[in-house]
């Protein structure tokens, strides 16, 4: 009779197996990408007459190609265009010259100083990337700052922290995002 080899148990190395490529599998990260969160307004009607903005009410942010930052016809540093969009939109002093605030009536917060303002971005089709996230990241934030302190002065709490979907549409009806993105051009700034 032919001896009989030895053989090894292969259902422990099934489950060690199992076990590592779960292991692996909870412990890595996956990039997942993500975009830029913005709520694109609906579509005008074909037939609806363009709406008309004053030019009092846009604030001009444009990025060339070698990243230099221009803000309402000057050249500005990234670190300042949080503060110029909160100050050109809020328009505490009412300057002429910064947007127009119209008073409204809005629900759970009586007349609020609402502004017309509309951020206009313009770039050029070589503005790199990360300086087109970074001025996005700052008009965001300024509009987020807006948002927050309107917030915090009616209801005590940040605007992230609001749960009553009441109380977040009125602080969004009060502080609208109005942030205009032409096509890129080949000359954002004309230096």
């Amino acid at each position: 009779m032919a001896k009989k080899s030895p053989t090894i148990n292969g259902g422990s190395m099934s489950d060690i197996s199992f076990l590592l490529l779960t292991f692996f599998l909870l412990t890595s990260s996956m990039d997942t990408d993500t975009g830029i969160a913005r709520k694109l307004p609906p579509p005008l009607p074909p037939d609806a007459p363009k709406p008309e903005i004053h030019d009092r009410n846009v604030f001009k942010v444009a990025i060339n190609f070698r990243d230099e930052l221009q803000v309402q016809g000057k050249l500005a540093d990234v670190s300042q265009l949080r503060d110029m969009a909160k100050d050109f939109l809020a328009n505490p002093s009412n300057d002429p010259k910064k947007s127009e605030i119209v008073m409204e009536n809005i629900s759970l917060l009586g007349p609020t100083p609402v502004s017309k303002g509309v951020v206009s971005l313009k770039n050029d089709r070589g503005t790199s990337y990360e300086m087109y996230i970074a001025v996005q990241n700052e008009l965001t934030a300024a509009f987020r700052e807006l948002r927050d302190e309107l917030s915090e002065e009616k209801f005590g709490l940040k605007f992230a922290d609001l749960k009553r979907a009441d109380q977040i549409e009125a602080v969004q009806d009060a502080i609208p995002v109005s942030i205009s993105e032409a096509e890129p051009t080949n000359a954002a700034i004309n230096n």
